[in-house]
Order: C-alpha cells, then structure tokens, then sequence
C-alpha cells in the first residue's frame, strides 16, 4: 500500500503559476513549473514565480519536473529552479525545444542539466510508479496530460486540454491512451479549470474561420493580425487562410518571439517559403504597403499593444498602419494589460484603418469548457476530483459540473496552494490545510527573490507621495552642521512652490541635531532615525503625506 499525496505550489486560485508536486512513499514528482505575470500594482516586478524553496529539502527525492507544454504559465519558472535545483526535466520534443532555447538565453550549460526528451508512447519507471503520457489538443503543439501510476491506482493530471478535433497530429486528443487509463483504477483527476464556467458552443472554431475570412474578402489593402506568439494553433490558421486568399505573408517580431521562430525552423508552423516575405526598412522607395501582404504582429502579453500604438503612430521602422489598412486583433486582453489594451484601440481608431476587433468568446477555445471537463470525469471516473490551473470561480465551477455527474461533495476537492490531500487505500482521502509553506517570489530583472514584501510596500509608497531627502554636512569634531541643509523632493512637493513646508522641515532638522550634537559622542544612526521620524510625522500632520524620508548626514572635517 502506498502513501500518496498532492499539494500545490501555485496555480491554484489564481491564473498562471501552476507547478504541482504528488509524492508518492516520498518520492516527489513536480507537474510543470510556470511563471504568473504581475498586475499594474506590482511596481517593476517583472514576473512572478512558485515559491519552491521547501523543495531544495528533499531535493535527492525529487524524481523529475514533467512538462506538459511549452505555455509560460507551465514552463516558466524552470530557469530559476533548475539554478538551485538540478533534477531531470521531461517535455515532448518541441516543448524541450522552447525549454532548450530559454535555458541557453539565461547561459545554462545544458550538458551539465538532465534534460529528457519523450512521447505520447514514453513510459518510465521509478522503483514502484510508473509514470505515462497522452496527448491533449491545446493552442500550441504536442501537448501532453500525465498519468502517474502507483501499485493503489492511477492519478491524471491533464492540464490544459480541449476535445475540439483536429486534423493535425500534433493537436489530436488520444483518447485510445484516455481510455485505457479509464481501465485502471483512477485515484484522483486533476483537471483544469479556467474554463468551467463557459458553456459549450460546437461552432466557435467555424464561426471564427468565418469572419476571418470575411474580414479578407472585405479587406482593399494590407492586412495587419495581432497574434499572441504562443498561441501558434491560431497563427497556422491565419496563415492557412491567408494562403488561401493567395497573401504574401510577414511575421513582425519572428526573432524577438523565439517560439515562432522555433515553431518555423522545426516545421510546427508550416508556410511556404514562396510565400513568406521578410521586409525592409521603410524609407523614400519602400513603403511595405503592398495590397496582398499579411503581416502577423506577435508577442507576448502587451507586446502585440504596444507594437499596434508604435505602427500608428509611425515609429515602427517595418509598418506604418494608414487608412488603407485592415487591422484585424485577435489578442484578447490577459490580465495586467487590459488598460494597454484600450489605449491600444483607441489610437487604432484615430489611424482611420478598418478596425476588426474578434468577440473574446471566439478567441477562448483553447481551454475546456463545462461540457469537455464532464466528458474528460465522465472518461476516466475518478473516485476523486482536483480543480487546478484556475481561480477559485473557476475551480468552484468544476466542483458543480462533478456534483452534477453525481459526485458527492466529499468527493470534490477546491484547495488553496499549500493544501495537500492525502489518498491512502480503502479509506477515505482527507485534507490537511495549509500543510507546506508557498508563496510568489517575485522577479525584478534577472535576481531571484531579490524583491521582498517590504521592497513592495516602498515602491507603493513612492509611486503614492514620492521622496524626500534631507542633506546635511556635520563637523564632528566642532560638532556643529557646516552650510545650510538641503532640502530635495522627489514626486513629493515642487520645492520652490512651498517654502514654507521647507523651512519648518529644516527648522525640526536643526532642532533634533542640536540634541544630538550635545552629547559626548554623535550616534549617527540615532541622529537619523529620528530625523527621519519627526519630519515624517510633521509631513503628516501638515499635508497628509507619507513620502519616503532619508536623512544622507555627511561627515566633514574642517581642518
């Protein structure tokens, strides 16, 4: 009989971040290792990442990180983990292939990393478990769920997944695989969540080819698409229909999106050479405004935004969009870049370009929605059910759709990260709260865990009051401040404009160094500290503002 468990270092309640570990008789398996991106509050944060630290404990334990695609959100954070933690990774081909190319940017020396390559058929053993794989139909290709085996039964994570049928092999469901897990006994389905609460519409994925190609037949002049680089089910459809509509066709930003250029060079994305263009600058003879090109704007989060507003307002140096153009977005905002977003189409409008802006419904097929997530419980029968990769709403919604297949509450697990559920044989799976320490180490540039809770609050503090600093010259020998102090304010107040709140905070600045200065000795830090403290109550008292207060006392000695 073995001892299971699964816990959650992030990705649950939230949207990204997802990194799962299931430990079985303590050996620990980590299901992907993703990054979530920060909200406008988080001040020059640039990403933010699992806490994985409890994991450098038991590191000798840990039987290997299993990818199941090449989605930040899913593979992001592996760059700051395999610095402290070099255990095996394992990825289908062309998520190792992104895995690869992100390691080698952030100079890892791949030889000295395990990093292995497998497939749908791919089979490996670790003392008593079993670990297999089957393919899922998601945005971006070879995408796999995992099914862990143990001697008690089976635990399924399936990650992000779709039914919608797709000719190409590397998008098909393998529901052969599906089914003969369904054969065994399945423990737990850790299921994805995040679109449990979107009803099933059969004709999305026509519906959209549709008005794409309505939007061609409509279309005098150059086409311009925002794309989301990951998303590279959604550009082999624009290209297909643009070869269709016999287009030359441009991708702006290939090397700057890596995944593109990778998904090209591998043969994932599949265009005809004949048909792709690489343009040049723009200048007096060359305009690339030619009427049968397509131009793909890709990137990641804001990119697409941002390259738009640059392309409007003729900064770009490839695109200047005029109203010729056709601009057809189908990036729908992800959080964080929503204001982006609008400011996007409002200088889009001013371009007087023919604006096609695609319905977010359309656009969000790539995750299951109620009817696929109770066809996948419905497949499998799991004696329990798991919500993850989504936020509580969305967790909460598949807890409905099981007590609809008949589930019973008890059966159903809604968990926070640091929840572990523990699974032991013929008795009932029982959950211990907050069990092991999470959290987010947030990234600020290339450090790691450099930007705590306190760096936050300082930043939020600056961008709300701003600065102020107080700069003195102090004999220590005369014991006696040389010059005047100099007062500078950063986002604070405009100095010249209120002297009068200047005087007095040099007026309480000369007041506690004479206290000081009495004494034997100068204790510089008291000094400070207390500078800093009375003028910040003084500022608050006067104007209701809490600006970050440094003293910078300078010791000068007049010979």
């Amino acid at each position: 009989m073995s001892e299971i468990r699964f816990f959650a270092l992030g990705g649950l309640g939230e949207n990204g971040k997802n990194m799962y570990v299931i430990d079985v008789d303590k050996q620990y398996f980590i299901l992907d290792a993703g990054l979530k991106y920060p909200t406008q509050e988080l001040y020059g944060v640039d990403e933010i990442i699992p806490n994985y630290r409890m994991l450098i404990n038991i590191k000798d334990r840990i039987k290997g990180i299993f990818l199941t695609h090449a989605h930040e959100d899913h593979i992001g954070a592996l760059p700051h983990i395999l610095n402290e933690l070099n255990v095996p990774v394992y990825a289908t081909s062309f998520t190792m292939d992104i895995v690869k190319d992100t390691l080698k940017e952030k100079n890892f020396d791949l030889e000295q990393l395990t990093l292995n390559t497998i497939d749908r058929n791919t089979i490996i053993r670790f003392g008593n478990v079993k670990i297999t794989f089957f393919s899922t139909t998601h945005s971006i290709p070879e995408s796999v769920g995992v099914a862990i085996h143990t001697i008690d039964g089976v635990i399924v994570y399936t990650s992000d997944f779709t039914f919608v049928q797709n000719g190409d092999p590397k998008y098909q469901t393998d529901f052969s695989k599906i089914n003969e897990l369904a054969q065994r006994k399945v423990i737990a389905l850790l299921t994805e969540s995040l679109g449990s609460t979107l009803v099933q519409d059969g004709g999305i994925h026509d519906t959209l080819t549709h008005k794409i190609n309505s939007v061609y037949a409509n279309a005098e002049g150059r086409i311009i698409v925002s794309l989301f680089s990951s998303d590279l089910q959604k550009i082999q459809r624009i290209i297909d229909i643009s070869l269709n509509h016999h287009k030359k066709i441009a991708i702006i930003g290939r090397r700057a999106q890596r995944i593109v250029d990778i998904a090209i060079e591998k043969g994932y994305l599949i265009i005809p050479d004949e048909s792709l263009v690489n343009l040049k600058f723009i200048d007096e003879k060359n305009k690339n405004d030619a009427n049968n090109l397509v131009c793909l704007v890709t990137g990641n989060r804001h990119e697409p935004f941002f390259m738009l507003q640059r392309m409007c307002k003729k900064q770009d140096r490839l695109i200047h969009i005029t109203e010729n153009d056709t601009v057809l977005i189908m990036t729908a905002p992800v959080p964080g870049t929503e204001k982006m977003a609008a400011k996007t189409l409002d200088v889009l409008y001013r371009s007087e370009a023919d604006i096609k802006v695609m319905d977010k419904r359309l656009l969000s097929s790539a995750h299951a929605t109620a009817e696929e997530i109770k066809m996948m419980i419905n497949l499998l029968r799991p004696e329990y059910i798991i919500p993850t990769i989504g936020e509580f709403r969305h967790q909460y919604g598949v807890k409905q759709l099981a007590l609809q297949l008949g589930y019973k509450e008890s059966e159903v697990f809604l968990l926070d990260n640091g929840d572990s559920v523990n699974f032991i044989k013929d008795k009932e799976a029982y959950v211990s709260k907050e069990e092991i320490k999470t959290g987010d180490i947030l990234i600020d540039g290339t450090a790691v865990g450099d930007v705590n809770d306190f760096v936050m609050r300082d930043r939020e503090l600056l961008a709300a009051d701003g600065v102020l600093l107080i700069i003195a010259n102090i004999d220590p020998k005369q014991k006696k401040v040389l010059g005047d102090v100099e007062i500078v304010s950063k986002g604070f107040v405009y100095v010249h404009e209120n002297q009068t709140v200047i005087q007095d905070i040099k007026q309480i600045f000369d007041k506690v160094s004479d206290k000081h200065l009495k004494g034997k000795y100068i204790n510089w830090n008291e000094l400070k500290l207390e500078i800093r403290d009375e003028v910040s109550r003084y500022v608050y008292q006067e104007i209701r503002r809490k600006p970050i207060t440094i003293p910078v006392i300078i010791s000068t000695e007049i010979s």
